[in-house]
């Protein structure tokens, strides 16, 4: 298939580079000249405006901040749409504006999926795990697609539309809970009765046959086997809105998320603050998945 590909930052070019490896064209658009050269590189052919990118390709993924510029990019693309084309959001955009978005598409006969993307920088050759919302002909006339991004049995159509951005939403409320148990652990070992515990070692035999063993113990062990103390970074941990949308979502349907909303106040409170260990672990564990930039210490 050929698949245009708008935003080639490291998810964006982490997809491309999965789809061109099981024999996918990809054609790509980015503003930023150095993402370009990056994407030329693993075989993506730049479109100078999204005008060349709708007279190559009838599929369009979608790799971009959630928000406003979704809405901006697509009011681009229409009028160089054709009828039946179909636009993929792969990013973590709030359910609602995807539930709109496909009844604003539907008017025009134009196709939308929204496809929750988690696997962080490791996707890229491990695959992805994909929650996509959408209707049904049109995830299967184009399924090749997914299954050549996700990793074996990591994806599926889960709902109509705004369904894939739901889950999506989900799983990340439940990340930031689990980085706050995992965090708040090794702060207890770091700071509690023995203060001279080995993170690497322990956590290297939790990772072998443990109930708590995780592919987020797994980036904790590769963190301590480089740096336990952490004197040099903040624990400024930042957030995207996913984790608030899950709150919201969870109060609307007075279902409690009490772990959910400490971690979103220990968070409020680490950038405020400076944080502690447990939030300095927090910020290295993001940029491990997700290559989110850590703050070095003021």
């Amino acid at each position: 298939m050929n698949v245009g590909m708008i935003g080639l930052g490291r998810m964006g070019q982490g997809i491309a580079a999965r789809l061109i490896k099981a024999g996918h064209s990809i054609v790509g658009f980015d503003p930023t000249p150095q993402a370009q050269e990056d994407a030329q590189q693993i075989g993506v052919t730049i479109a100078a405006t999204l005008e060349h990118l709708a007279q190559s390709v009838r599929i369009f993924w979608l790799m971009i901040p959630a928000g406003q510029l979704i809405d901006t990019t697509i009011a681009q693309l229409l009028p160089h749409l054709q009828p039946e084309d179909c636009i993929v959001d792969g990013g973590n955009s709030l359910f609602h504006d995807s539930i709109r978005r496909a009844a604003m598409l539907a008017e025009k006969n134009i196709h939308f999926l929204d496809c929750g993307t988690s696997g962080g920088l490791a996707g890229r050759d491990l695959g992805y795990s994909l929650m996509i919302g959408g209707n049904s002909d049109i995830f299967k006339k184009i399924e090749p697609i997914f299954k050549a991004i996700a990793t074996h049995n990591g994806y599926g159509l889960v709902g109509g539309a705004g369904a894939g951005h739901y889950v999506k939403m989900v799983h990340n409320g439940i990340e930031y809970s689990l980085l706050q148990a995992y965090a708040e652990g090794f702060h207890l070992l770091k700071s509690g009765h023995y203060q001279n515990l080995d993170l690497e070692q322990i956590s290297n035999i939790w990772m072998n046959g443990s109930i708590i063993r995780s592919w987020i113990l797994t980036l904790a062990h590769n963190v301590f086997e480089h740096d336990q103390n952490f004197e040099n970074i903040s624990g400024h941990v930042g957030e995207n809105q996913t984790g608030r949308w899950t709150l919201d979502e969870a109060a609307k349907q007075n279902i409690p998320m009490t772990l959910l909303e400490d971690a979103l106040k220990i968070r409020a409170w680490s950038r405020e603050t400076g944080g502690n260990y447990a939030t300095k672990v927090v910020a290295m564990l993001r940029n491990q998945f997700g290559g989110h930039t850590t703050k070095e210490k003021e």
